[in-house]
């Protein structure tokens, strides 16, 4: 009976989204036909495939050294003369520019202050730098990428797929996501929650839709964040591994049995639209930071200036596309309030967040610990530009920017994120149509 359903049930997801004035089939179009092939090109590139990470930082949270045995879990990490000079040169910065001023943060730090002899723009630019590293604008806890246990990763040669990481240690972290992080009173379950009475999510959905925007949306964002990684898992599934060869591909009984509507008794769906408002918070970030990126001094510095310059070309144009998406989410909404409490609901929103990127350090599995890592400082830089907006629009055209600024890890793991995102409402159509073909 089970196989049957599988067959011919297709998750329901059409129609307008909560809380935005945009529908599913826009997106659908938007991204499957324009912007998505043009970001595949940009993340294949050297800048944005190779990223700095710390995988053996312990979990902070509860003592856990179970980590995953299958060797579909390992991660490779490059061997240092593979990675271009400019990304090892200016691995925390993002151009050259912005290296050299580093260089001299840092030596100014070993003298203990300021050097007087550097002119006063480097000096002041030395000091933004400073000011900017010690920020608390960051909605991430980030590595430490000058640690010797941070490697760089090629992520094109560990792609995000199946692993085997499941059962009890995979279900305490997003239980940990969901019920310390989203706001929720211990009192209200979450549907389908393991182990416990449903009422058929009434109670919580009665609860959602009583919390501000605020709360709402974060729950939001978690749940499209786990959809996009299960789209990704059944999207890349393991499907053959002998001794001669490993296949990977669709599979289309663990899809259904996550996202279908009969199967998860109406939650399927939901996941799914929570995924597709993800992606209209990161796609209005991207349109939010043109400024940054537009300006002559920023460049992808990885050495090879032709490339880079290409890069940046293509970079400005997924960008200025996502700016001419006709229906993006209305960020205003938030903490719109009273000026006090809305300060103090930021502050609790950021606190929330950079609590979930610290639980990615308790994920046993290292690859899934690499992308959940990337995805959630991804989406952390994403909230954090759209929380930032009175400071990009000062930005200069020139001249370094003293107000805003990201480091190259922040932008790496921003459009690696999004790309993520993209490539799951793509699959989503990979899914449709080859369910479609079996009824």
């Amino acid at each position: 009976m089970v196989l049957i359903l599988l067959f011919f049930f297709l998750p329901q997801v059409t129609g307008y989204l909560d809380d935005c004035t945009c529908d599913v089939e826009t997106i659908d179009a938007f991204n499957n036909y324009q912007l998505f092939p043009r970001l595949n090109e940009l993340l294949e590139s050297d800048y944005f495939r190779y990223y700095k990470v710390n995988l053996q930082k312990p979990c902070p949270f509860w003592d856990d050294n179970s980590h995953c045995g299958m060797r579909d879990c390992a991660v490779q990490p490059c061997p240092s003369d593979e990675v271009p000079d400019g990304i090892r040169s200016a691995s925390y910065k993002y151009s050259e520019e912005a290296n050299n001023l580093a260089e001299e943060c840092e030596e100014a730090k070993r003298l203990g202050a300021v050097d007087d002899s550097l002119s006063k723009e480097t000096r002041q630019a030395v000091l933004q730098w400073a000011q900017h590293d010690d920020s608390s604008d960051s909605f991430c806890e980030a590595d430490d990428i000058h640690s010797p246990e941070a490697e760089y990763v090629d992520l094109l040669l560990n792609p995000e797929r199946y692993t085997g990481y499941k059962g009890p240690d995979a279900w305490k972290i997003w239980n940990s996501i969901y019920e310390e992080n989203c706001f929720k009173p211990q009192n209200v379950k979450r549907p389908l929650a393991s182990g416990r009475g449903d009422d058929g999510g009434q109670t919580f959905y009665k609860w959602l839709k009583g919390v501000c925007v605020e709360k709402r949306a974060f729950y939001r964002l978690i749940s499209g964040l786990h959809a996009s990684i299960n789209i990704h898992l059944s999207a890349r599934y393991l499907l053959q591994d002998t001794w001669s060869e490993k296949k990977w591909g669709p599979n289309i009984t663990e899809f259904q049995q996550r996202f279908d509507e009969v199967l998860t008794r109406g939650e399927g769906p939901r996941r799914l639209k929570n995924l597709y408002f993800l992606y209209l918070i990161e796609l209005r970030a991207l349109s939010k930071v043109l400024p940054f990126f537009e300006r002559p001094t920023f460049q992808l510095y990885t050495g090879n200036k032709s490339q880079d310059a290409e890069m940046k070309h293509l970079l400005l144009e997924i960008l200025h596309l996502a700016k001419s998406f006709p229906l993006h989410f209305d960020e205003n909404s938030f903490f719109a309030g009273n000026k006090k409490e809305a300060a103090k609901l930021k502050e609790e929103f950021r606190l929330h967040f950079k609590n979930i990127s610290k639980i990615m350090d308790c994920v046993g599995c290292f690859k899934c610990r690499l992308w959940g890592k990337l995805q959630t400082q991804g989406l952390g830089t994403a909230l954090k530009i759209l929380f930032s907006e009175n400071l990009i629009e000062k930005i200069p055209e020139s001249g370094p920017s003293y107000g805003f600024q990201l480091t190259r890890q922040e932008i790496v793991a921003l459009f690696n994120a999004f790309g993520r995102v993209s490539t799951s409402v793509k699959e989503l159509e990979n899914f449709r149509n080859i369910l479609q073909n079996m009824r």
